[in-house]
Protein backbone atom coordinates (compact mmCIF):
# COMPACT_ATOMS: atom_id res chain seq x y z
CA UNK A 1 0.00 0.00 0.00
CA UNK A 2 2.65 2.17 0.38
CA UNK A 3 4.63 1.49 -2.55
CA UNK A 4 1.17 2.17 -4.14
CA UNK A 5 0.78 5.59 -2.41
CA UNK A 6 4.52 6.25 -3.37
CA UNK A 7 4.46 5.96 -7.26
CA UNK A 8 0.76 7.75 -6.79
CA UNK A 9 2.72 10.64 -5.42
CA UNK A 10 5.64 10.69 -7.33
CA UNK A 11 3.27 10.70 -10.93
CA UNK A 12 1.54 12.92 -9.64
CA UNK A 13 3.97 15.38 -8.51
CA UNK A 14 5.70 15.05 -12.32
CA UNK A 15 2.04 15.95 -13.53
CA UNK A 16 1.78 18.70 -11.34
CA UNK A 17 5.08 19.47 -12.09
CA UNK A 18 5.19 19.55 -15.95
CA UNK A 19 2.19 21.68 -15.85
CA UNK A 20 3.29 24.45 -13.73
CA UNK A 21 6.28 24.59 -15.81
CA UNK A 22 3.76 24.76 -19.00
CA UNK A 23 2.57 27.54 -17.44
CA UNK A 24 5.22 29.36 -16.52
CA UNK A 25 6.61 29.46 -19.96
CA UNK A 26 3.18 30.83 -21.28
CA UNK A 27 3.14 33.55 -18.81
CA UNK A 28 6.40 35.07 -19.45
CA UNK A 29 6.33 34.56 -23.06
CA UNK A 30 2.50 36.41 -23.79
CA UNK A 31 4.08 39.55 -22.52
CA UNK A 32 6.23 39.72 -25.68
CA UNK A 33 3.55 40.00 -28.38
CA UNK A 34 1.19 41.70 -26.26
CA UNK A 35 3.81 44.24 -25.29
CA UNK A 36 4.77 44.66 -29.69
CA UNK A 37 1.14 44.69 -30.80
CA UNK A 38 0.07 47.41 -27.61
CA UNK A 39 3.31 49.44 -27.38
CA UNK A 40 4.84 50.59 -23.76
CA UNK A 41 1.60 52.89 -22.99
CA UNK A 42 -0.30 49.82 -23.23
CA UNK A 43 1.93 47.38 -21.46
CA UNK A 44 1.85 50.18 -18.90
CA UNK A 45 -1.96 49.78 -18.57
CA UNK A 46 -1.72 46.21 -18.23
CA UNK A 47 0.93 45.63 -15.99
CA UNK A 48 -0.06 48.18 -13.63
CA UNK A 49 -3.53 46.13 -12.50
CA UNK A 50 -0.96 42.95 -12.98
CA UNK A 51 -0.38 42.25 -9.52
CA UNK A 52 -3.94 42.52 -8.12
CA UNK A 53 -4.86 39.29 -10.70
CA UNK A 54 -1.30 37.93 -9.59
CA UNK A 55 -2.27 38.02 -5.89
CA UNK A 56 -5.33 36.30 -6.67
CA UNK A 57 -3.96 33.54 -8.81
CA UNK A 58 -1.40 32.87 -5.87
CA UNK A 59 -3.91 31.77 -3.32
CA UNK A 60 -6.27 29.96 -5.90
CA UNK A 61 -2.96 28.17 -7.71
CA UNK A 62 -0.34 27.96 -4.94
CA UNK A 63 -0.62 28.68 -1.69
CA UNK A 64 -4.27 27.84 -0.53
CA UNK A 65 -4.82 24.19 -2.41
CA UNK A 66 -0.90 23.44 -1.03
CA UNK A 67 -2.18 23.90 2.44
CA UNK A 68 -5.19 22.45 2.20
CA UNK A 69 -4.17 19.55 0.42
CA UNK A 70 -1.81 19.00 3.39
CA UNK A 71 -4.92 19.54 5.82
CA UNK A 72 -6.61 16.61 4.08
CA UNK A 73 -3.59 14.58 3.98
CA UNK A 74 -3.58 14.61 7.49
CA UNK A 75 -7.16 13.14 7.84
CA UNK A 76 -7.92 9.19 8.07
CA UNK A 77 -10.91 8.60 5.93
CA UNK A 78 -12.92 10.46 3.06
CA UNK A 79 -15.78 11.89 5.52
CA UNK A 80 -13.33 13.35 7.28
CA UNK A 81 -11.58 14.81 4.14
CA UNK A 82 -14.64 16.43 3.13
CA UNK A 83 -15.67 17.85 6.85
CA UNK A 84 -12.19 19.31 7.00
CA UNK A 85 -12.82 21.05 3.43
CA UNK A 86 -16.64 21.99 4.50
CA UNK A 87 -14.49 23.67 7.76
CA UNK A 88 -12.17 25.68 6.37
CA UNK A 89 -14.20 26.81 3.34
CA UNK A 90 -15.72 29.71 4.77
CA UNK A 91 -12.26 31.13 6.11
CA UNK A 92 -11.62 31.08 2.42
CA UNK A 93 -14.76 32.44 0.79
CA UNK A 94 -14.79 35.54 3.49
CA UNK A 95 -11.23 36.50 2.75
CA UNK A 96 -11.58 36.32 -0.99
CA UNK A 97 -14.96 38.50 -0.34
CA UNK A 98 -13.07 41.00 1.77
CA UNK A 99 -10.64 41.22 -0.99
CA UNK A 100 -13.27 41.47 -3.82
CA UNK A 101 -15.18 44.21 -2.02
CA UNK A 102 -11.71 46.14 -1.33
CA UNK A 103 -10.80 46.15 -4.81
CA UNK A 104 -14.39 46.60 -6.37
CA UNK A 105 -15.81 49.10 -4.38
CA UNK A 106 -12.39 50.71 -3.76
CA UNK A 107 -11.11 50.64 -7.39
CA UNK A 108 -11.11 54.43 -7.51
CA UNK A 109 -8.85 55.38 -4.84
CA UNK A 110 -6.65 52.13 -5.89
CA UNK A 111 -6.40 54.24 -9.40
CA UNK A 112 -5.50 57.64 -7.69
CA UNK A 113 -3.11 56.27 -5.86
CA UNK A 114 -1.34 54.45 -8.39
CA UNK A 115 -1.33 57.78 -10.44
CA UNK A 116 -3.95 57.33 -13.14
CA UNK A 117 -8.08 57.19 -12.39
CA UNK A 118 -8.63 55.67 -15.55
CA UNK A 119 -7.30 52.23 -14.08
CA UNK A 120 -10.34 52.28 -12.25
CA UNK A 121 -12.29 49.92 -14.82
CA UNK A 122 -9.44 47.47 -14.79
CA UNK A 123 -9.35 47.45 -11.20
CA UNK A 124 -12.98 46.28 -11.25
CA UNK A 125 -12.89 43.71 -13.76
CA UNK A 126 -9.58 42.16 -12.06
CA UNK A 127 -11.55 41.97 -8.70
CA UNK A 128 -14.15 39.53 -10.24
CA UNK A 129 -11.08 36.81 -10.30
CA UNK A 130 -11.56 36.75 -6.35
CA UNK A 131 -14.92 35.41 -6.23
CA UNK A 132 -13.41 32.34 -8.38
CA UNK A 133 -10.87 31.92 -6.16
CA UNK A 134 -12.71 29.82 -2.96
CA UNK A 135 -14.32 27.08 -5.27
CA UNK A 136 -11.03 26.83 -7.75
CA UNK A 137 -8.61 26.52 -4.30
CA UNK A 138 -10.70 24.00 -2.17
CA UNK A 139 -11.43 21.60 -5.41
CA UNK A 140 -6.93 21.40 -6.15
CA UNK A 141 -6.27 21.24 -2.27
CA UNK A 142 -9.16 18.12 -1.83
CA UNK A 143 -8.13 16.55 -5.24
CA UNK A 144 -3.91 17.14 -4.54
CA UNK A 145 -4.64 16.43 -0.59
CA UNK A 146 -6.24 12.78 -2.35
CA UNK A 147 -2.44 12.43 -4.01
CA UNK A 148 -4.92 13.26 -7.51
CA UNK A 149 -2.63 15.79 -9.53
CA UNK A 150 -4.57 15.65 -12.71
CA UNK A 151 -7.57 18.00 -12.52
CA UNK A 152 -5.34 20.59 -11.04
CA UNK A 153 -2.49 19.92 -13.61
CA UNK A 154 -5.44 20.18 -16.42
CA UNK A 155 -7.34 23.04 -15.01
CA UNK A 156 -4.28 25.28 -14.55
CA UNK A 157 -3.26 24.62 -17.52
CA UNK A 158 -6.54 25.82 -19.31
CA UNK A 159 -7.24 28.27 -17.67
CA UNK A 160 -3.58 29.87 -18.63
CA UNK A 161 -4.57 29.02 -22.31
CA UNK A 162 -7.97 31.09 -22.54
CA UNK A 163 -6.22 33.73 -20.45
CA UNK A 164 -3.52 34.58 -22.68
CA UNK A 165 -5.41 33.58 -25.93
CA UNK A 166 -7.77 36.44 -24.48
CA UNK A 167 -5.28 38.88 -23.75
CA UNK A 168 -3.42 38.71 -27.86
CA UNK A 169 -7.06 38.92 -28.71
CA UNK A 170 -7.29 41.65 -27.41
CA UNK A 171 -4.15 43.64 -28.37
CA UNK A 172 -4.77 42.33 -32.25
CA UNK A 173 -8.45 44.24 -32.18
CA UNK A 174 -6.43 47.05 -30.34
CA UNK A 175 -4.52 47.51 -33.55
CA UNK A 176 -7.49 47.11 -35.89
CA UNK A 177 -9.81 49.23 -33.87
CA UNK A 178 -10.12 52.54 -32.45
CA UNK A 179 -10.16 50.84 -28.54
CA UNK A 180 -8.60 53.46 -25.80
CA UNK A 181 -5.58 51.17 -24.25
CA UNK A 182 -7.95 51.03 -20.99
CA UNK A 183 -10.47 49.22 -23.05
CA UNK A 184 -8.23 47.04 -24.66
CA UNK A 185 -7.04 46.71 -21.01
CA UNK A 186 -10.07 45.68 -19.45
CA UNK A 187 -10.94 43.04 -22.05
CA UNK A 188 -7.41 41.69 -21.87
CA UNK A 189 -8.03 41.45 -17.68
CA UNK A 190 -11.45 39.54 -18.52
CA UNK A 191 -9.45 37.08 -19.96
CA UNK A 192 -8.59 35.90 -16.22
CA UNK A 193 -12.23 35.73 -15.74
CA UNK A 194 -12.89 33.37 -18.56
CA UNK A 195 -10.39 31.40 -17.37
CA UNK A 196 -11.08 30.87 -14.49
CA UNK A 197 -14.52 29.75 -14.94
CA UNK A 198 -13.69 27.34 -17.68
CA UNK A 199 -10.98 25.88 -15.19
CA UNK A 200 -13.96 25.41 -12.69
CA UNK A 201 -15.55 23.30 -15.36
CA UNK A 202 -12.99 21.24 -15.77
CA UNK A 203 -12.72 20.99 -11.77
CA UNK A 204 -16.26 19.83 -11.63
CA UNK A 205 -15.60 17.23 -14.33
CA UNK A 206 -13.25 15.77 -12.71
CA UNK A 207 -15.73 16.31 -9.08
CA UNK A 208 -18.38 14.27 -10.85
CA UNK A 209 -15.72 11.17 -11.68
CA UNK A 210 -14.97 10.54 -7.81
CA UNK A 211 -16.44 7.87 -5.41
CA UNK A 212 -17.25 10.75 -2.55
CA UNK A 213 -18.27 13.86 -4.61
CA UNK A 214 -17.34 17.22 -3.10
CA UNK A 215 -20.16 19.97 -3.09
CA UNK A 216 -20.52 23.42 -1.56
CA UNK A 217 -23.90 24.80 0.09
CA UNK A 218 -24.67 28.29 1.92
CA UNK A 219 -24.66 25.92 5.35
CA UNK A 220 -21.13 25.63 4.86
CA UNK A 221 -20.89 29.53 4.88
CA UNK A 222 -22.28 29.44 8.78
CA UNK A 223 -19.38 27.58 10.21
CA UNK A 224 -17.38 30.08 10.50
CA UNK A 225 -16.36 30.45 13.95
CA UNK A 226 -14.72 26.93 13.12
CA UNK A 227 -13.33 27.88 10.43
CA UNK A 228 -11.44 30.65 12.66
CA UNK A 229 -9.47 27.78 14.51
CA UNK A 230 -8.15 26.98 11.06
CA UNK A 231 -6.82 30.91 10.79
CA UNK A 232 -3.28 30.76 12.56
CA UNK A 233 -2.37 27.95 10.81
CA UNK A 234 -3.46 29.38 7.33
CA UNK A 235 -1.28 33.14 7.76
CA UNK A 236 1.84 31.11 9.08
CA UNK A 237 1.31 28.16 6.83
CA UNK A 238 -0.49 28.88 3.95
CA UNK A 239 0.49 32.88 4.10
CA UNK A 240 3.91 31.83 3.46
CA UNK A 241 3.27 29.79 0.60
CA UNK A 242 1.95 32.51 -1.05
CA UNK A 243 4.25 35.11 0.08
CA UNK A 244 7.13 33.14 -1.51
CA UNK A 245 4.88 32.15 -4.27
CA UNK A 246 4.15 35.90 -4.93
CA UNK A 247 7.18 37.59 -4.30
CA UNK A 248 8.33 39.13 -7.14
CA UNK A 249 4.15 40.06 -7.92
CA UNK A 250 4.45 42.00 -4.49
CA UNK A 251 7.76 43.96 -5.50
CA UNK A 252 5.52 44.60 -8.40
CA UNK A 253 2.50 45.73 -7.05
CA UNK A 254 5.02 48.71 -5.02
CA UNK A 255 6.12 49.45 -8.03
CA UNK A 256 2.12 49.88 -9.41
CA UNK A 257 1.73 52.72 -6.77
CA UNK A 258 5.27 54.34 -6.73
CA UNK A 259 6.79 54.38 -10.26
CA UNK A 260 4.35 55.97 -12.27
CA UNK A 261 3.83 58.39 -9.61
CA UNK A 262 7.74 58.73 -8.90
CA UNK A 263 8.36 59.29 -12.75
CA UNK A 264 5.74 62.40 -12.98
CA UNK A 265 7.72 64.06 -10.46
CA UNK A 266 11.03 63.04 -11.60
CA UNK A 267 9.72 65.72 -14.24
CA UNK A 268 8.14 63.58 -16.74
CA UNK A 269 4.95 64.07 -18.98
CA UNK A 270 2.14 62.05 -17.77
CA UNK A 271 2.19 60.04 -21.21
CA UNK A 272 6.28 59.96 -20.54
CA UNK A 273 5.90 58.54 -17.53
CA UNK A 274 3.02 55.33 -18.99
CA UNK A 275 5.67 54.99 -21.66
CA UNK A 276 8.69 54.87 -19.04
CA UNK A 277 6.66 52.65 -16.87
CA UNK A 278 5.98 50.17 -19.90
CA UNK A 279 9.94 50.17 -20.37
CA UNK A 280 10.40 49.57 -17.07
CA UNK A 281 8.11 46.47 -16.89
CA UNK A 282 9.77 44.59 -19.71
CA UNK A 283 11.91 43.19 -17.08
CA UNK A 284 9.19 41.13 -15.92
CA UNK A 285 9.37 38.74 -18.50
CA UNK A 286 13.05 38.60 -18.09
CA UNK A 287 12.86 37.67 -15.26
CA UNK A 288 9.53 35.21 -14.98
CA UNK A 289 12.17 33.23 -17.73
CA UNK A 290 14.86 32.91 -15.76
CA UNK A 291 13.25 32.09 -13.22
CA UNK A 292 11.79 28.57 -14.84
CA UNK A 293 14.84 26.69 -13.92
CA UNK A 294 14.67 27.49 -10.43
CA UNK A 295 11.59 26.65 -9.96
CA UNK A 296 12.27 23.15 -11.75
CA UNK A 297 15.20 22.43 -9.38
CA UNK A 298 12.83 23.25 -6.64
CA UNK A 299 10.38 20.74 -7.62
CA UNK A 300 12.62 18.35 -8.04
CA UNK A 301 14.48 19.21 -4.39
CA UNK A 302 11.53 20.22 -1.72
CA UNK A 303 10.74 16.06 -1.69
CA UNK A 304 14.43 14.93 -1.68
CA UNK A 305 14.89 16.99 1.53
CA UNK A 306 11.70 16.58 2.62
CA UNK A 307 11.91 13.08 3.11
CA UNK A 308 15.40 13.16 4.46
CA UNK A 309 14.24 15.05 7.50
CA UNK A 310 11.52 12.55 7.88
CA UNK A 311 13.64 9.67 7.96
CA UNK A 312 15.81 11.97 10.40
CA UNK A 313 19.50 11.38 7.91
CA UNK A 314 20.54 14.50 8.99
CA UNK A 315 24.08 13.73 7.22
CA UNK A 316 22.50 13.35 3.91
CA UNK A 317 20.23 16.61 3.98
CA UNK A 318 23.02 18.77 4.84
CA UNK A 319 24.68 16.98 1.82
CA UNK A 320 21.72 17.49 -0.50
CA UNK A 321 21.35 21.04 1.18
CA UNK A 322 24.72 22.52 0.28
CA UNK A 323 24.40 20.59 -3.33
CA UNK A 324 21.15 22.11 -3.90
CA UNK A 325 21.85 26.02 -3.29
CA UNK A 326 25.67 25.39 -4.94
CA UNK A 327 24.48 24.37 -7.62
CA UNK A 328 21.42 27.30 -7.68
CA UNK A 329 24.17 29.65 -7.66
CA UNK A 330 26.36 28.45 -9.78
CA UNK A 331 23.50 27.97 -12.86
CA UNK A 332 21.77 31.22 -12.09
CA UNK A 333 24.19 33.60 -11.27
CA UNK A 334 25.53 32.68 -15.13
CA UNK A 335 22.04 33.56 -16.32
CA UNK A 336 21.78 36.43 -15.06
CA UNK A 337 24.98 37.94 -16.05
CA UNK A 338 24.73 36.51 -19.26
CA UNK A 339 21.71 38.21 -19.72
CA UNK A 340 23.15 41.75 -18.72
CA UNK A 341 25.64 41.41 -21.09
CA UNK A 342 23.26 40.32 -23.88
CA UNK A 343 20.49 42.14 -23.11
CA UNK A 344 20.85 44.81 -25.94
CA UNK A 345 20.42 42.10 -28.22
CA UNK A 346 17.79 40.53 -26.23
CA UNK A 347 15.70 44.01 -26.00
CA UNK A 348 16.09 44.87 -29.48
CA UNK A 349 14.84 41.07 -31.05
CA UNK A 350 11.99 40.81 -28.64
CA UNK A 351 10.45 44.49 -27.52
CA UNK A 352 11.57 46.27 -30.98
CA UNK A 353 14.29 48.70 -29.66
CA UNK A 354 16.51 49.62 -26.81
CA UNK A 355 14.91 51.29 -24.76
CA UNK A 356 15.76 51.25 -21.49
CA UNK A 357 18.86 48.91 -21.23
CA UNK A 358 20.56 50.66 -18.36
CA UNK A 359 17.69 49.69 -16.23
CA UNK A 360 17.01 46.35 -16.89
CA UNK A 361 20.01 45.38 -16.83
CA UNK A 362 19.77 45.89 -13.27
CA UNK A 363 16.47 44.44 -13.22
CA UNK A 364 17.35 40.80 -14.43
CA UNK A 365 19.61 40.21 -12.17
CA UNK A 366 17.11 39.93 -9.96
CA UNK A 367 17.04 36.35 -11.23
CA UNK A 368 20.09 35.47 -9.48
CA UNK A 369 19.05 36.60 -6.00
CA UNK A 370 14.66 35.59 -6.35
CA UNK A 371 16.52 32.06 -7.34
CA UNK A 372 18.56 31.89 -4.10
CA UNK A 373 15.28 33.09 -2.10
CA UNK A 374 13.33 30.34 -3.67
CA UNK A 375 16.30 27.95 -2.67
CA UNK A 376 16.63 29.08 0.91
CA UNK A 377 13.14 29.10 1.27
CA UNK A 378 12.88 25.83 0.16
CA UNK A 379 15.30 24.55 2.50
CA UNK A 380 13.03 26.09 5.26
CA UNK A 381 9.94 24.77 4.19
CA UNK A 382 11.19 21.65 4.06
CA UNK A 383 12.36 21.39 7.86
CA UNK A 384 9.14 23.36 8.72
CA UNK A 385 11.21 26.65 9.48
CA UNK A 386 8.48 28.89 8.80
CA UNK A 387 9.04 32.19 10.79
CA UNK A 388 12.26 33.11 9.75
CA UNK A 389 10.75 32.98 5.93
CA UNK A 390 8.21 35.20 6.50
CA UNK A 391 10.58 37.81 8.50
CA UNK A 392 13.18 37.52 5.31
CA UNK A 393 9.73 38.21 2.81
CA UNK A 394 8.83 41.26 5.17
CA UNK A 395 12.21 42.32 5.97
CA UNK A 396 12.72 42.43 1.49
CA UNK A 397 9.38 44.26 0.80
CA UNK A 398 10.02 46.72 3.72
CA UNK A 399 13.42 47.46 2.11
CA UNK A 400 11.81 47.90 -1.29
CA UNK A 401 8.75 49.76 -0.12
CA UNK A 402 11.04 52.84 1.79
CA UNK A 403 13.36 52.70 -0.93
CA UNK A 404 11.21 52.69 -3.91
CA UNK A 405 9.94 56.30 -3.23
CA UNK A 406 13.61 58.62 -2.98
CA UNK A 407 15.53 56.25 -5.56
CA UNK A 408 12.96 56.31 -7.85
CA UNK A 409 12.23 59.91 -8.01
CA UNK A 410 15.72 61.30 -8.05
CA UNK A 411 16.89 57.99 -10.64
CA UNK A 412 13.87 56.98 -12.79
CA UNK A 413 13.66 53.58 -13.70
CA UNK A 414 17.18 52.72 -12.69
CA UNK A 415 16.54 53.70 -9.33
CA UNK A 416 13.14 51.25 -9.14
CA UNK A 417 15.29 48.55 -10.57
CA UNK A 418 18.18 49.22 -8.01
CA UNK A 419 15.47 49.27 -5.06
CA UNK A 420 14.21 45.99 -5.74
CA UNK A 421 17.64 44.45 -5.92
CA UNK A 422 18.01 46.19 -3.01
CA UNK A 423 14.93 44.46 -1.42
CA UNK A 424 15.77 41.04 -2.55
CA UNK A 425 19.04 41.52 -1.13
CA UNK A 426 17.79 41.88 2.01
CA UNK A 427 15.50 38.76 2.43
CA UNK A 428 18.27 36.61 1.04
CA UNK A 429 20.84 37.98 3.40
CA UNK A 430 18.38 36.85 6.28
CA UNK A 431 17.44 33.65 4.59
CA UNK A 432 21.58 33.02 4.13
CA UNK A 433 22.60 33.76 7.89
CA UNK A 434 19.53 31.82 9.57
CA UNK A 435 20.79 28.91 7.44
CA UNK A 436 24.29 29.05 8.33
CA UNK A 437 24.17 29.97 11.71
CA UNK A 438 21.57 26.96 12.33
CA UNK A 439 23.22 24.32 10.64
CA UNK A 440 26.74 25.64 11.77
CA UNK A 441 28.65 25.19 8.28
CA UNK A 442 29.52 27.15 5.55
CA UNK A 443 27.32 26.92 2.43
CA UNK A 444 29.30 28.40 0.00
CA UNK A 445 33.60 28.14 0.74
CA UNK A 446 36.19 30.86 -0.42
CA UNK A 447 37.00 28.31 -3.10
CA UNK A 448 33.89 27.70 -4.50
CA UNK A 449 33.33 31.78 -4.45
CA UNK A 450 36.74 31.98 -6.06
CA UNK A 451 36.28 29.70 -8.81
CA UNK A 452 33.14 30.69 -9.42
CA UNK A 453 33.80 34.14 -9.60
CA UNK A 454 36.53 33.44 -11.95
CA UNK A 455 34.57 31.26 -14.32
CA UNK A 456 32.00 34.11 -14.68
CA UNK A 457 34.64 36.45 -15.60
CA UNK A 458 36.01 33.83 -18.36
CA UNK A 459 32.65 33.92 -19.90
CA UNK A 460 32.06 38.05 -19.44
CA UNK A 461 35.08 39.02 -20.88
CA UNK A 462 34.40 36.64 -24.15
CA UNK A 463 31.12 38.13 -24.35
CA UNK A 464 31.91 41.24 -24.30
CA UNK A 465 34.59 40.62 -27.17
CA UNK A 466 31.50 38.96 -29.10
CA UNK A 467 29.52 42.02 -28.53
CA UNK A 468 32.79 44.32 -29.34
CA UNK A 469 33.16 42.66 -32.56
CA UNK A 470 28.85 42.15 -33.45
CA UNK A 471 29.49 46.16 -32.98
CA UNK A 472 32.37 46.58 -34.95
CA UNK A 473 30.93 44.62 -37.62
CA UNK A 474 27.05 44.96 -37.97
CA UNK A 475 26.65 48.14 -35.65
CA UNK A 476 23.40 49.19 -34.62
CA UNK A 477 20.79 49.44 -35.45
CA UNK A 478 20.18 46.11 -36.88
CA UNK A 479 16.75 43.77 -37.99
CA UNK A 480 14.75 41.97 -35.35
CA UNK A 481 15.48 38.70 -36.97
CA UNK A 482 19.55 38.97 -36.84
CA UNK A 483 19.29 40.41 -33.49
CA UNK A 484 17.39 37.70 -32.20
CA UNK A 485 20.36 35.33 -34.10
CA UNK A 486 23.29 37.29 -32.12
CA UNK A 487 21.38 36.68 -29.04
CA UNK A 488 21.24 33.11 -29.20
CA UNK A 489 24.94 32.51 -30.88
CA UNK A 490 26.04 34.65 -27.83
CA UNK A 491 23.63 32.37 -25.73
CA UNK A 492 25.61 29.08 -26.65
CA UNK A 493 28.60 30.96 -26.62
CA UNK A 494 28.23 31.59 -23.02
CA UNK A 495 26.72 28.42 -21.96
CA UNK A 496 30.06 26.97 -23.49
CA UNK A 497 32.63 28.64 -22.05
CA UNK A 498 31.14 28.70 -18.78
CA UNK A 499 30.51 25.23 -18.84
CA UNK A 500 34.29 24.24 -20.01
CA UNK A 501 35.45 26.53 -16.85
CA UNK A 502 33.23 25.00 -14.90
CA UNK A 503 34.81 21.36 -15.36
CA UNK A 504 38.48 23.01 -15.62
CA UNK A 505 38.39 24.61 -11.92
CA UNK A 506 36.34 21.60 -10.14
CA UNK A 507 33.77 23.63 -9.03
CA UNK A 508 31.21 20.86 -8.65
CA UNK A 509 31.79 17.24 -6.65
CA UNK A 510 31.53 14.00 -8.22
CA UNK A 511 27.76 13.53 -6.33
CA UNK A 512 27.08 17.55 -7.57
CA UNK A 513 27.25 16.35 -11.11
CA UNK A 514 25.19 13.69 -10.88
CA UNK A 515 22.58 15.96 -9.73
CA UNK A 516 22.82 17.88 -12.89
CA UNK A 517 20.97 16.84 -16.33
CA UNK A 518 24.02 14.80 -18.29
CA UNK A 519 26.24 16.28 -15.71
CA UNK A 520 28.11 12.36 -15.46
CA UNK A 521 28.67 12.37 -19.03
CA UNK A 522 30.38 15.99 -19.13
CA UNK A 523 32.34 14.44 -16.13
CA UNK A 524 33.39 11.59 -17.77
CA UNK A 525 34.41 13.83 -21.28
CA UNK A 526 36.64 15.28 -19.13
CA UNK A 527 38.12 12.45 -17.29
CA UNK A 528 38.86 10.93 -20.96
CA UNK A 529 40.37 14.00 -22.03
CA UNK A 530 43.21 13.92 -19.08
CA UNK A 531 43.35 10.46 -19.30
CA UNK A 532 42.34 9.44 -16.05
Amino acid sequence: MRITTKNKLAKGTLILTLSSFVVKILSAIYRVPFQNLVGNEGFYVYQQVYPIYGIAMTFALAGVPVFLSKLVMEQQDEEEKKKIVGEIFPLLFWLSMSLFAVTFFGSHWLATWMGDQQLSGLIQMTSFVFLLTPVLAVFRGYFQGNLWMVPTAISQVVEQLIRVGTIIFAAFCFTRTDWSIYKMGTIAMSGAIFGGIAAYFVLVYYNKKTTIKLFFSFQMLTKWRKSLTFFKRFTVEGGLICIYSAFLVLFQLIDSFVVKNMLVLHGFSQTQAKIEKGIYDRGQPLVQLGLVLAAAMTSVYLPVLTKYIVEKNQKQYLTSVKTYLRITWLVTSAASIGLVLLLPYVNRSLFGDTAGNQTLEIFVLAIFLMSMIQGYQTVLQSDNQLKIALVAAGMGLLIKGILAVPLTRSYGTTGASFSTLVGLVGSALVLHIYLERKNTFILFSRSFILKTGMALVGMSLTLLIYRSCVQYFLGMPISRVLTLVIAVFGVILGIGVYGISILRLNILTKKEWQEIPYGEKLRKIKRKKRGE
